[in-house]
């Protein structure tokens, strides 16, 4: 029970780790103060660009990773026991403790919590998620739409792991209900589309002449 509990609160602790709003500190910007706020890394790119999102982006899915492949081993072999870890580290990107509960909406973290427990169900969400964001603009409807259909993934192409179907509807149904204000703005059509940079120190408007 030692190594259980103790796999789940590493989970949740490396999930935590805040890398976007950690990387824009270091450059002297408060991510809560820029675009929409969030702490994730296409709030980052929108802030500084990709040459920080980038590597944020990776980090967070490597935290997911590390919780299923690394530390859920260390008590259990069990897929199951691996499932939990990852939404633990997931919860720990979305609620981090070290910036006031405060973070980002877990879908890179997510992702790599899918990488390392279900790789064809990855590889399905990733082209779903490409797909839409070069066709619409909208990460967050590519993020949505690519976490809806990896239970469906999951089922069809990981016959061996569908006694765990209830579990990955679960991390899915967490990831979408942390866009819903998203999804509200998808609605009124005013939704920021991907490629959008804000400038960090926007320049007053010209005096009129």
């Amino acid at each position: 029970m030692l190594r259980v509990a103790l796999a789940l609160v590493l989970s949740y602790l490396v999930g935590a780790i805040p890398t976007s709003y950690l990387t824009a500190r270091a450059k002297g910007v408060d991510l809560r103060r820029h675009g929409s706020g969030n702490l994730g890394a296409t709030n980052l790119y929108r802030a500084l660009g990709w040459r920080y999102a980038a590597p944020a982006g990776l980090f967070d899915i490597a935290k997911g990773a590390v919780a299923v492949l690394v530390l859920a081993p260390l008590a259990t072999g069990s897929t199951v026991f691996g499932l939990v870890c990852g939404i633990a580290a997931v919860l720990g990107h979305m609620f981090s403790p070290f910036i006031g509960f405060k973070g980002g909406k877990g879908v890179a973290t997510g992702a790599g919590v899918i990488l390392g427990i279900a790789p064809l169900a990855f590889g399905v969400a990733l082209v779903i998620w490409v797909t839409l964001v070069a066709a619409t603009g909208f990460v967050s409807l590519g993020s949505i739409a690519a976490a809806a259909s990896y239970p469906v993934a999951v089922y069809a192409l990981h016959p061996a792991r569908r006694e765990t179907i209830w579990i990955d509807i679960g991390l899915a149904a967490l990831i979408i209900w942390m866009h819903r204000a998203n999804i509200g703005r998808l609605i009124r059509g005013t939704e920021n589309r991907f490629g959008r940079r804000r400038s960090r120190d926007p320049s007053p408007p010209p005096a009129a002449s």
